[in-house]
């Protein structure tokens, strides 16, 4: 509106008087209304075009485990640089979950809370890994950066990720997609997220994990 009063300012300025200006204010007003609603659309038709062109690069691996499958077997390096197996968690509960980036936004909210809600977890016997394709050594500075110490296992060569189809393509590059696995203490999975809000989650999988544990 204040291109409108612009135009109608310097038309004030070279036009008789004797013509009437509130009609061509009027006049003039909606007609750049109805130009920058034509602007706003056409942004908005761009931004469609540019999330179905996104979508279309992003691809997802292959099955996702089923509730009631076997979590598929790992063994991956963890911040600490040892390797770490899902065997290795067999008598324990697991919170497996995958997630896009370390240092990421979304990313470090839901670590905070896996971290902050330790104390619930152990008292549940509930083990959090964290698996992203980030190097071991990305996962050692995020974890001395946000006070972690839980384990995060670096998944650099896509395999696990794939394995569990959290692996995301974005053309030439490869992210894993924020799923969670619980699996249970007989390596089977017992619930599976595929539609994970950072700032909820912790709460939602301690939630699930009372209600398995009945």
């Amino acid at each position: 509106m204040r291109v409108a009063n612009n135009v109608y300012n310097f038309l004030t300025i070279i036009m008789p008087q004797s013509l009437n200006m509130d009609r061509y204010r009027v006049l003039i007003r909606a007609s750049i209304v109805r130009r920058e609603y034509k602007v706003r659309n056409i942004r908005t038709s761009a931004v469609f075009v540019t999330l179905l062109a996104l979508t279309s690069l992003m691809s997802f691996a292959g099955s996702t485990p089923s509730v009631g499958s076997t979590a598929p077997e790992f063994t991956l390096t963890s911040q600490e640089g040892t390797p770490v197996s899902l065997k290795d968690y067999r008598g324990k509960w697991v919170v497996l979950y995958f997630y896009p980036k370390d240092f990421t936004s979304g990313c470090t909210i839901e670590a905070h809370n896996f971290q902050r809600d330790q104390a619930q977890y152990q008292q549940k016997n509930v083990a959090i890994i964290g698996v992203s394709v980030d190097s071991a050594d990305s996962h050692k500075q995020f974890c001395t950066k946000e006070g972690l110490n839980f384990k995060l296992l670096a998944d650099t060569d896509y395999k696990v990720s794939t394995a569990y189809d959290s692996l995301m393509n974005f053309g030439s590059a490869k992210v894993a997609a924020r799923h969670t696995f619980i699996i249970n203490p007989e390596g089977k999975v017992a619930r599976v997220y595929t539609e994970v809000n950072p700032n909820q989650h912790s709460a939602e999988v301690l939630a699930a994990l009372t209600e398995l544990q009945k």
